[in-house]
């Protein structure tokens, strides 16, 4: 099991960037797939992008294709979103969350982080 944290949102026009990061305790790390999942005020938690342990498999929903990368430093235990080309139907509570490699769900999850697009 790992704690996760994540930072780096906040408030940011239509079209301008944002690097979210997510800071994990515990020592497999590197071991874990990690993904980022968003939740906007009324609608369901999706998923967002993911990454294997190694960093070198990556995964994007559609709607974030070409604009957000995900990426990792298993030295400093951390997982990053950076997005750019924000939209305002990017909004949404961005949560960082974990998973064993060779398991089917995500069981650890931080507590969020407000990203608001404004237009």
């Amino acid at each position: 099991q790992v704690q996760l944290v994540e930072s780096g949102g906040g408030l940011v026009q239509a079209g301008g960037s944002l690097r979210l990061s997510c800071a994990a305790s515990g020592r497999t790390f590197s071991s874990y797939e990690m993904g980022w999942f968003r939740q906007a005020p009324g609608k369901e938690r999706e998923f967002v992008a993911a990454i294997r342990g190694s960093g070198t498999i990556t995964y994007y929903a559609d709607s974030v294709k070409g604009r957000f990368t995900i990426s990792r430093d298993n030295a400093k235990n951390t997982v990053y979103l950076q997005m750019n080309s924000l939209k305002p139907e990017d909004t949404a509570v961005y949560y960082c969350a974990g998973r064993e490699a060779g398991t089917r769900t995500y069981d650890d999850w931080g507590q969020g982080t407000q990203v608001t697009v404004s237009s």
